[in-house]
């Protein structure tokens, strides 16, 4: 028995040595077993796909190639070599050496979504690029309904899901180029009716080289509305004269994103009396209307040159009646002006400077009086009081000058006085607002009913 078991551990023994043996043999050939390859990062993946190298060339030409070799969580919309030929073309460049810097830098970076977005999570609408549009703002890409993957309306995703360590790429077939606020509304079928009445106004180029704009964009159930309330069957029926003061309405002349929207009036780019028509801008709960009538229901559409904001209502040029009556501050100057049958004498052509006092002076004025409101008051009682606010001509705040100015009212002139710290009238009476621009007059906004 003790023979058998030493047999068999000289046996176990020699087997081990020639194991031992064979790994130093292997050891000395280097032989090592393939660790599992990290993934790629999107910089990689892009060098590594021929039909890319144009992208690449051009990442290399703007120095923006760094970015797509480290760590981050980023969508690339890679156009082919196909595109960029294509998009060389279209620019009368050559070749990508004649590319300014700074165009092909911002051109890619529209290419750039800062997280991975799969396909799949892909949704109809807008989504900020990684180009910047203003302070912490960025330029739009936009995915239309029915069709996701055909970015802009033109540059078709045709393949998906190239997945890296540091995001996503999305090869697309046409070169994404950097739109301007015309641009978007042309690249979205819900704005026709607005790209057609720009183009009759002969205003695409101003609204294509303006700079820092805000467009409210009437969508095309607004322009339907609005010519059946005019009794038109189409915008052929309106001229170019006729739709360029309406469309410049809906033009600021400085970008106000949407975080940055406040209440009060706003000068537009459309013009009456020489100067700027003012747009009121209301906020309810959270909600943004126009004039009292037009509710904003879309915001921070980035474009090059501005932003854009979606309404559901055409927005029309407001008289100083309309104005009174679309602000809620204003409702007891508009009931004392219906009582006295003075609405239409500020809702026509003839052009006048208002005061008008806000519901706390009338409040004041009717619990002096020991009345109720309006109501308690004859026409009669009303119209000299309210003539008295009221001045011919368009006088701007910045043209007031101290000195006895001559109303609507034949026996009773307003004592202006102009200081540094203000404007008063008959001694007491502020003006806490100015020059609310319609487009027969302008209302200034004062603290006490002016009494003859």
């Amino acid at each position: 028995m003790k023979t058998i078991k030493i047999s068999r551990l000289l046996v176990t023994m020699l087997v081990l040595g020639f194991v031992f043996m064979s790994c130093k043999d292997d050891d000395d050939n280097t032989t090592t077993v393939e660790q599992p390859q990290m993934e790629q990062t999107i910089a990689e993946k892009a060098i590594g796909t021929e039909n890319l190298s144009s992208l690449v060339a051009a990442l290399q030409a703007a120095d923006l190639v760094d970015p797509f070799t480290k760590s981050g969580n980023y969508t690339v919309f890679a156009p082919t070599n196909e595109a960029f030929a294509q998009f060389l073309t279209d620019n009368n460049f050559a070749s990508l050496s004649e590319v300014p810097k700074e165009v092909l830098a911002n051109v890619l970076l529209y290419h750039v979504v800062n997280s991975r977005v799969m396909s799949s999570d892909l949704s109809a609408g807008y989504s900020p690029s990684m180009l910047p549009a203003s302070e912490d703002n960025y330029v739009s890409l936009y995915f239309p309904e029915g069709n996701v993957t055909r970015i802009n309306g033109y540059s078709n995703v045709t393949t998906a899901d190239i997945e890296a360590s540091n995001g996503v790429i999305h090869i697309v077939d046409k070169v994404l180029t950097p739109p301007t606020v015309v641009d978007h509304a042309v690249m979205n079928s819900s704005f026709s009716s607005l790209v057609a009445a720009v183009t009759k106004a002969n205003l695409v180029d101003a609204l294509k080289d303006g700079d820092n704009l805000t467009v409210f964009a009437p969508v095309d159930g607004a322009f339907a509305s609005l010519l059946s309330d005019l009794g038109l069957s189409s915008l052929d029926d309106l001229t170019a004269e006729d739709l360029t003061p309406i469309l410049l309405y809906h033009v600021l002349g400085t970008g106000v994103p949407a975080a940055s929207v406040a209440e009060g009036y706003v000068p537009t780019l459309s013009m009456a009396n020489d100067n700027n028509l003012s747009l009121y801008i209301r906020l309810i709960d959270g909600n943004v209307m126009l004039n009292g009538q037009s509710n904003v229901v879309a915001t921070d559409v980035f474009g090059t040159n501005g932003v854009i904001h979606v309404i559901d209502k055409v927005l029309l040029p407001q008289t100083i009646a309309d104005f009174a009556v679309s602000n809620p501050a204003f409702s007891q100057l508009v009931a004392a002006l219906s009582q006295a049958n003075l609405v239409d004498a500020f809702n026509g052509s003839d052009v006048y400077t208002v005061f008008a006092p806000v519901n706390a002076a009338f409040d004041a004025l009717y619990s002096q009086l020991g009345i109720s409101g309006a109501t308690d008051l004859t026409a009669e009682d009303l119209t000299p009081i309210l003539t008295a606010h009221a001045v011919n001509g368009n006088v701007l705040s910045g043209t007031l000058t101290s000195g006895s100015v001559p109303t609507l009212n034949s026996n009773k002139s307003l004592d202006i006085a102009v200081a540094e710290s203000g404007v008063t009238i008959d001694g007491d009476i502020n003006v806490v607002a100015t020059d609310v621009q319609a487009t027969n007059g302008v209302i200034h906004v004062i603290d006490k009913v002016i009494v003859p």
